[in-house]
């Protein structure tokens, strides 16, 4: 009786303010669930349900099921799979940061790189041009810090320390034309330095190379040096519409060096080629590098779909072939099309201009958005310079995922698309730029659930707010009828006996 009492007493203002309250924060639950879900492609409801609520209730169950077999044996192996799967490379086409990606920051006030990738290329550097006699020269004790230190400032002061106690030191140049120079002009220079520095050194390596593995080493570390140097220099010729000689470059650095396939080299080589319409030329390493055996790459791939479409698309009509059919060398197009398009899904758009372009990064994600972004940013005015070639992509591209309808399981010419990719693109590309998923997510349970619920108390609120005495009526009688009533009767019943 007493519990009637409060309830009838209650005024609709109450009403009012319990419905807007519970609107809020539907509405606030909703815009978090909607945000998470954008920026980490999983409902936060779901990952909380899974992360800390599964194991509570399931670990019993799992312990009995698979006794013999340790949780963190299976961690440790997905780990491993999802390590290998994601394998990060670096980007053959990388721009300069002093005369590209800082321009970009000061025209745009953005950052085109993330700490995730320079980190990955600050780690490239030790690698590539440090080694353990180091302490023999000081110069290249400095050059060791440099490339540690994360202020480019601070790398820039240490490039010219070394300099100081070492005018021949060529790593030292290579940092400053890095990252100093502001033009590919004074890049160009500062390598042409760096390389008079380093084929001496190159030359004083090799004599003293059977010496001890500490020289064995140091040569490996002077060759690294030598080959950046002149995979730079072809590149600054490039950019600098030298393109016969960046070619001469790149092929003599392929038959020089030929253990160095690792670098891709031959994609700098594609790319040149195509600029000077070469395409026999192009062929011909791609008869070489596109083998069953050698790992893929956009560039690959892309390049063997555009020069199959070159044979036939001025000629492709999409109303001539549907009545007519495809003759086979559109088939051959078609399909080299398919195979590109399933290697990496992500280019179509950026070739297409469906989507917008930023400036590629430093390090790339193969079959991933940061590997279509690096391609489609060198590649798109090839695809533009031969007629019809979009026009046939345009047609033809989305075919492809009638192939595989089921990607992350099963491929038709691949293995399955790996399910990291996401993740670690958006390490990989800056936060203004919207990475590219594939396949496509569904919007989660839970975001529905949090939309539906946001809308109904929204609705609620608002008949509230405009008809307060009739809804407050309402929730009274509602209340009494469906909820309390029962209630009061059982604790009568309860009490009289």
């Amino acid at each position: 009786t007493e519990v009637t009492v409060f309830l009838n007493s209650l005024t609709p203002k109450f009403y009012v303010a319990l419905t807007g309250t519970s609107s809020l924060i539907s509405g606030l639950i909703f815009i978090f669930e909607w945000w998470y879900f954008h920026k980490h492609g999983t409902s936060f409801i779901e990952q909380v349900s899974v992360s800390h609520l599964r194991p509570l209730m399931g670990r019993t169950e799992s312990s009995i099921s698979q006794p013999g077999f340790s949780s963190s044996n299976r961690e440790s192996e997905t780990s491993r799979h999802n390590l290998s799967e994601c394998k990060v490379w670096r980007n053959p086409l990388n721009l300069f940061r002093g005369a590209e990606y800082s321009r970009y920051t000061w025209m745009t006030g953005k950052e085109p790189l993330t700490y995730y990738d320079m980190n990955l290329s600050a780690q490239d550097h030790q690698t590539f041009f440090t080694c353990d006699t180091d302490f023999l020269r000081p110069s290249d004790i400095v050059m060791q810090k440099a490339w540690r230190e994360r202020n480019p400032p601070a790398r820039i002061k240490a490039a010219y320390q070394a300099l100081e106690l070492n005018n021949e030191c060529a790593t030292a140049y290579v940092l400053l034309a890095e990252e100093e120079a502001t033009t590919i002009v004074d890049a160009e220079r500062l390598f042409k330095q760096a390389l008079k520095a380093g084929e001496t050194i190159y030359k004083q390596s090799q004599q003293c190379q059977h010496q001890s593995p500490q020289h064995e080493a140091q040569l490996r570390r002077d060759t690294n040096v030598l080959v950046y140097i002149k995979r730079r220099l072809a590149m600054c010729a490039r950019k600098l519409g030298r393109i016969r000689e960046a070619v001469k470059i790149m092929r003599d650095l392929m038959k020089e060096f030929p253990p160095l396939t690792m670098l891709n080299i031959h994609e700098n080589l594609l790319e040149s080629l195509l600029e000077l319409q070469a395409y026999a030329d192009v062929q011909a390493v791609l008869a070489k590098y596109d083998d069953i055996s050698l790992p893929k790459s956009a560039a690959i791939c892309y390049t063997a779909a555009l020069l199959k479409t070159r044979t036939v698309s001025d000629k492709f009509s999409p109303e001539t072939a549907s009545r007519r059919g495809l003759s086979t060398a559109e088939i051959n197009a078609v399909e080299a099309i398919h195979r590109a398009v399933e290697f990496n899904p992500h280019v179509p758009k950026y070739l297409l201009e469906m989507k917008s372009l930023i400036l590629p990064p430093e390090h790339i994600l193969k079959r991933g958005d940061s590997e279509a972004i690096a391609y489609a940013f060198f590649h798109l005015q090839h695809w533009k310079r031969i007629e019809g070639a979009l026009n046939l992509l345009q047609c033809t591209w989305e075919g492809t995922f009638r192939m595989i309808p089921y990607p992350l399981e099963k491929g038709h010419l691949f293995y399955p698309y790996p399910s990291c990719t996401e993740t670690a693109d958006r390490e990989l590309l800056p936060t203004f730029h919207h990475v590219s998923v594939y396949p496509k997510k569904e919007l989660p349970f839970f975001v529905h659930f949090t939309a539906g619920l946001c809308s109904s108390t929204a609705m609620i609120a608002l008949l509230t707010h405009q008809f307060p005495e009739i809804m407050g009526i309402f929730a009274k009688a509602n209340q009494s009828s469906s909820t309390l009533a029962p209630f009061i009767s059982f604790l009568q019943e309860k009490l009289s006996s």
